[in-house]
């Protein structure tokens, strides 16, 4: 027999009591462990230990107690969101962090989110329950817990709360109707099904996720990064996990979701942001983007780079004490053949160049003045007539030649000119410049003399990279003598200190001499290593700074958007080849974008990669989507956009005007609502007379999405999402990109247009 009304709401309010208590305990706990990472970092921070395993493990106790504090601080927020409850009598609360009592048993308090017992929360229907007898959704205000929605699971348990809830997805709905705030939140309290699967994937190979506008992928991608990171902390946690994002309104937008999950070995760049030292701030045309972008390009490069590994014409005379020696093609053409055959890059391969050209200058000088004139012991024989006798040079006045011929400055002038030190940006700016072994179309769009970099260059500069290689000789002699520099000085320090100690040897007895000296048993390398700074940098923080750093998974979201150069790359990043890879190829609008998938793939892993498609549109609502997708489908009758879960009532509508700017502007006053974000969404032409009728929103490269109102063209808007959206002149957007702009909108939709609407608009509301 069920409980009665007034027996439900008593029992109601007992729940909620109960789970606030454990809210409660949750945080006491939460500091307790807050407080002794915090003394564990001080405690080992000022400790320098006497070997380099104290110096280790000081620091890697260090990693490991920040990198737990910052997951303490981060988990705070939504604390636990979840509870279990199953068929066998077991309990389980779940939340962002798992945290356990500080008993000898170390008794789960709350189970991690990702941990395989907490799967039930995310996949169990009525039909599967897996073991579940039923499932709470707990939702709270910072501390304090607003809420309880309970799922029954076996219809035979006839115990009731009073918060059971007929609509299952009433949580999930809640969230996706509630006001965004220009920040990405995480969706651990409502992963759906084919979210989970996704998230949990195995992380070796490529997986590729499909997804339409408003399908989760982005969202779900970075869930799947702190998934890896948990299962695989070991492994991903020393090598990162790279995050790339189409532009820096995006990364900005993202970039609180995986520290609310307590991970932040996590590396998030734009393409324009992956080769260390160079701020690509320049802009291309449509054309020389996609002309930089193909995969072409890299093949120019490396026959540039050869046509810098020159022969004299004519030949060069040089300078000698010993009188003139000639550096001739063939003298360089020999020394070019075997540096080749070494199979190294150019810069690395430089020294083989060298090394043979000395080599063959030495052999010059020692043939001129060591050939015996006499020969046999007839007449002299002059060198013209080709019958010198044997040489008289030995092989130390040879070696002496040598030493010579390498230390002279006219030589290495002589050897750069032929084979010059390059760096990328030399490179590629001389290529630019000069864009040979192109088509002359192609060379024409790219054609550039001086100039901002731009982020289709930075694949360039990568490429040139590894076609050039890096000689850190000088960097290792220049390190090796900054380390005996702090020897010497530890020297001196350990004479002072021998000095200072004589008087105190010579005033005690021999046991307590001899207690003292081995106390000064301490050389001076091993007292310089000590004191060498140690790198406290995380894994994220070193990869960002080196250009070769191997990442141990790689996350690319607007996949198709990446161009063949920009693919290479990352490829390099990844020799493992363990990536996730977020897109839709319905949305592609860069020119020199891969669009497909197996155009992307092919080239680096044949057909070894899964594909998953999200189908779902958590953000967009019906009546917004049934307009938007006639749009791809006015090009494309079969195109089939995600299915919509929500429907909000409100119609898109149009307004035409001559007066673009001023009609967004009274939009904008009508629309713009307190607790929502609204974005204008128009071609880049138009952004300064709109600018000028919105003087609060914010614009730019990377406007403050937290603003009320931003202005965006629609590649900064791709994979943000407002409550109100409007679109500004739609008749000069291209298919994919007006596609985008009409799909950020989470509640509202409107369009103001001078001409006639673009097809598949043709129906919109006149507002």
């Amino acid at each position: 027999m069920y409980p009665s009304g007034a027996e439900l709401s008593n029992e109601s309010n007992e729940e909620l009591q109960n789970e606030q208590e454990f809210l409660d305990l949750l945080h006491e706990r939460l500091a307790e462990m807050r407080a002794g990472a915090e003394t564990a970092v001080k405690a080992a921070l000022p400790l320098e230990g006497s070997t380099f395993q104290a110096r280790l493990e000081r620091d890697v106790l260090v990693a490991e107690q920040s990198g737990l504090l910052a997951a303490l601080h981060a988990g705070e927020n939504g604390l636990c969101f979840g509870r279990l409850a199953f068929r066998d009598g077991r309990d389980h609360h779940i939340g962002r962090i798992g945290i356990r009592r500080d008993d000898p048993d170390r008794t789960p308090l709350v189970i991690d989110w990702r941990a395989e017992v907490a799967r039930p929360f995310y996949l169990a229907t009525g039909h599967t329950p897996m073991g579940l007898r039923r499932r709470r959704h707990i939702t709270s205000a910072g501390r304090r817990v607003t809420a309880l929605h309970d799922e029954i699971l076996d219809l035979a348990d006839a115990v009731r709360t009073g918060h059971e809830g007929a609509d299952a997805d009433a949580v999930l709905l809640a969230a996706l109707d509630a006001a965004r705030t220009g920040r990405m939140h995480d969706i651990v309290q409502t992963i759906q099904a084919d979210q989970d699967r996704i998230i949990r994937a195995p992380h070796r190979g490529v997986l590729v996720v499909e997804g339409g506008p408003g399908t989760g992928k982005t969202v779900v991608a970075l869930h799947r990064a702190a998934y890896l990171l948990y299962a695989h902390r070991e492994q991903l946690a020393r090598r990162a996990v790279l995050i790339v994002g189409p532009n820096p309104a995006f990364i900005g937008y993202i970039g609180e979701v995986l520290p609310a999950l307590g991970e932040t070995g996590v590396l998030l760049a734009t393409p324009a942001e992956l080769f260390p030292g160079v701020t690509a701030t320049g802009t291309d045309t449509a054309r020389a983007a996609e002309v930089k972008g193909g995969a072409a390009v890299a093949g120019a490069l490396a026959r540039f780079v050869r046509d810098r590994q020159a022969l004299p014409d004519p030949a060069l005379v040089i300078p000698h004490d010993d009188g003139e020696l000639v550096l001739d093609a063939e003298l360089a053409g020999r020394a070019r053949q075997r540096a080749r055959e070494a199979l190294l890059p150019h810069n690395l391969a430089r020294p083989h160049f060298a090394f043979q050209v000395i080599d063959g200058l030495t052999a010059q000088l020692t043939e001129r003045l060591g050939a015996d004139p006499y020969g046999d012991g007839g007449p002299p024989c002059s060198s013209e007539a080709g019958n010198l006798g044997e040489n008289l040079l030995g092989p130390d006045d040879i070696a002496q030649l040598g030493k010579a011929i390498a230390a002279s400055a006219d030589v290495h002038r002589a050897i750069e000119e032929l084979w010059p030190t390059l760096t990328p940006q030399q490179l590629v700016a001389d290529f630019l410049a000069e864009p040979v072994h192109l088509p002359e179309a192609d060379a024409v769009a790219i054609r550039r003399a001086g100039g901002e970099w731009t982020p289709a260059d930075v694949p360039l500069l990568d490429e040139a990279a590894e076609l050039l290689g890096e000689d850190d000789t000088a960097a290792r002699v220049a390190e090796e003598a900054e380390r005996q520099e702090r020897i010497a000085y530890a020297q001196g320090v350990l004479d002072l200190s021998y000095g200072s100690r004589t008087q105190e040897f010579e005033d005690r007895d021999d046991e307590e001499s001899e207690v003292l000296a081995v106390h000064d048993l301490l050389d001076a390398e091993r007292l310089a290593d000590r004191h060498e700074e140690a790198d406290h940098r995380s894994a994220a923080e070193r990869a960002a700074a080196d250009r070769t750093w191997a990442f141990g998974h790689i996350i690319v979201d607007e996949a198709q958007e990446l161009s063949a150069m920009a693919w290479r790359l990352l490829m390099r990043r990844c020799p493992t080849r363990s990536m996730t890879l977020v897109g839709d190829p319905a949305q592609t609008a860069e020119p020199g974008g891969c669009g497909a998938w197996e155009t992307i793939l092919e080239p680096y892993v044949d057909d070894r990669w899964q594909h998953v498609r999200l189908g779902v549109n958590y953000r967009t609502p019906t009546e917004i989507m049934e307009i938007a997708a006639e749009v791809p489908r006015s090009a494309d009758p079969s195109f089939e956009p995600p299915r919509s879960i929500r429907s909000t009532g409100v119609r898109p509508w149009a307004r035409r005007t001559d007066d673009v700017a001023g009609a967004v502007a009274e939009a904008v006053a009508r629309d713009s609502h307190e607790e929502g974000r609204l974005a204008v969404i128009a071609p880049r032409s138009r952004h300064q007379a709109l600018s000028a009728a919105l003087p609060t929103a914010s614009a730019g490269a990377a406007p403050d999405l937290t603003s009320a109102v931003v202005l965006l063209d629609p590649r900064q808007a791709k994979g943000l999402e407002f409550d109100t959206v409007i679109v500004a002149a739609p008749e000069e957007l291209g298919t994919s990109d007006l596609y985008v702009a009409l799909t950020r909108a989470t509640q509202r939709l409107g369009v103001v247009h001078t001409g006639a609407l673009p097809a598949g608009l043709e129906t919109m509301h006149r507002g």
